[in-house]
């Protein structure tokens, strides 16, 4: 039997760009921070190439700017370019105004660099929630065909506990196509499997089972997010930070690499356009 194909994406951003980060450090202040969002997903460009895997790589506006030959090799290399927003505000920090400026502009600068169509886009940290389901009205004025930014969890900064676990469109047919984060349900409960935080503290044969399980229970394609800086164990620790932000920033870096290179191994992967749009 074929092995369904899961959908592998990054969120290009930078250590010092995580919501997490927002008090801590101010926008300000990020062009004087050392940047290493670019060797970072160099090296996991390198990674996809080793293992012939095509992804998806939601990318902050600001990071296309500044590296412009990155992202030129996301798109020579094969891989599907989407957005993530201009410079990482959440959702739920937008006016309807302030977003559709925001989207727009991110959509524009992605196009003129890579020279080609971008049709999906994440929200900053999953932030579209009930309050604010206006935003995938405007994503699909603007051009954009899939929206991956609903996270079906319960959670302290964003989710959707009863969305549907699987592609869906939120507001009909006519409207944009939404990829939620994959899930595991469990006694009833959806729990988080699709990568970031939960895959540095999970074991690593939990994900594994847990992605399996999607393919082979719920015979649905899965979708894994990660950061390039979650591959980057040498990055400038910021100081000051509260207890829990710091478990969930630095919480086994120096194990997410060698689990990677594993996942890849262990699932076939592709692009979320040639997996979700392909097949809608």
């Amino acid at each position: 039997m074929k092995k369904i194909k899961n959908a592998m994406t990054v969120d290009v951003e930078d250590y010092f760009q995580v919501s997490a980060f927002e008090k801590y450090i101010a926008k300000a202040d990020w062009d004087q921070k050392e940047c290493r969002v670019e060797q970072s997903t160099n090296r996991l460009l390198d990674l996809f190439e080793a293992n012939s895997v095509k992804a998806s790589f939601f990318t902050l506006g600001w990071v296309a700017e500044r590296y412009p030959s990155l992202v030129k090799r996301i798109i020579a290399e094969g891989h599907e370019l989407a957005s993530h927003g201009y410079d990482h505000v959440r959702v739920i920090h937008q006016t309807p105004e302030e977003f559709r400026a925001d989207v727009v502009k991110t959509k524009q600068i992605l196009e003129d660099i890579s020279g080609v169509s971008v049709k999906g886009y994440r929200a900053a940290s999953y932030s579209i929630i009930e309050s604010n389901l206006w935003a995938l009205d405007v994503l699909f004025e603007t051009g954009y065909e899939y929206s991956s930014s609903i996270y079906p969890v319960k959670h302290d900064l964003y989710g959707i506990p009863d969305a549907p676990r699987f592609k869906y469109y939120p507001r009909g047919e006519e409207g944009i196509l939404e990829i939620p984060i994959t899930t595991l349900n469990l006694f009833r409960k959806n729990f988080p499997c699709g990568g970031g935080g939960f895959f540095r503290l999970y074991p690593y044969a939990f994900s594994q089972w847990a992605l399996k399980r999607v393919n082979n229970v719920d015979k649905e394609s899965g979708m894994f997010y990660f950061h390039p800086w979650e591959i980057d164990v040498d990055q400038p620790r910021q100081e000051g930070l509260n207890a829990k932000t710091r478990f969930r920033h630095y919480l086994n870096l120096n194990k997410v690499y060698a689990r990677l290179e594993k996942l890849l191994q262990d699932f076939e992967w592709g692009r979320m356009d040639d997996i979700f749009l392909n097949n809608k």
